[in-house]
């Protein structure tokens, strides 16, 4: 990792570097290799030590803390501290998108042996909410129309002529179904 370290009104001593170096060689550890480079500005305003901390990730993950106190190390490590909790968060969520992408692929995927054994047989039916739908008569143009209006998947309806119950709904392709019931 490239680390740049800017002192504004500090000048940068090799125990200054070393104290910076300790501290992002922990969030180096965390990221791995996935750290790109690191962007360290010191700056003294008469008492206060003020540290900011920029490290640049792969994937455009920009990390950032910044850290005060009245002493180097301790404005090193706030900002360094802040930093560390920024690149767990950042690697839990590589690590879980992971896992997620794995599991769902295995999900996906059946294994071939199996393929022919039947299926388990469930403990307890799966409940499914019951909606009622008033049955309107009208007519299938009119149907069509309504369907294009509300934001439903189908519209159930009684026909105006043959007085048969009928669903029509919107398949995949874009087109039109149409399901008649006895």
């Amino acid at each position: 990792m490239r680390v740049d370290i800017t002192g504004r009104h500090v000048d940068i001593t090799p125990g200054l570097r070393q104290l910076i170096a300790k501290s992002l060689a922990k969030v180096e550890r965390v990221l791995n290799d996935r750290a790109i480079s690191a962007t360290v500005v010191l700056t003294k305003e008469k008492y206060r030590h003020k540290t900011e901390l920029v490290i640049h990730a792969k994937g455009d993950h920009i990390l950032t803390g910044i850290g005060e106190g009245n002493t180097w190390p301790l404005s090193v490590h706030k900002a360094a501290a802040k930093i560390e909790h920024q690149a767990q968060t950042l690697k839990s969520r590589w690590t879980e998108g992971k896992r997620q992408r794995k599991n769902n692929r295995e999900a996906g995927e059946v294994p071939v042996s199996h393929a022919a054994a039947p299926p388990p047989q469930a403990a307890a039916p799966r409940k499914i909410r019951r909606t009622r739908y008033a049955v309107k008569p009208m007519s299938l143009d009119d149907a069509a129309l309504r369907l294009d209006a509300i934001a439903e998947a189908f519209v159930v309806f009684r026909h105006t002529d043959s007085g048969v119950v009928q669903i029509l709904f919107r398949r995949k392709d874009g087109k039109l179904g149409l399901i008649e019931a006895d």
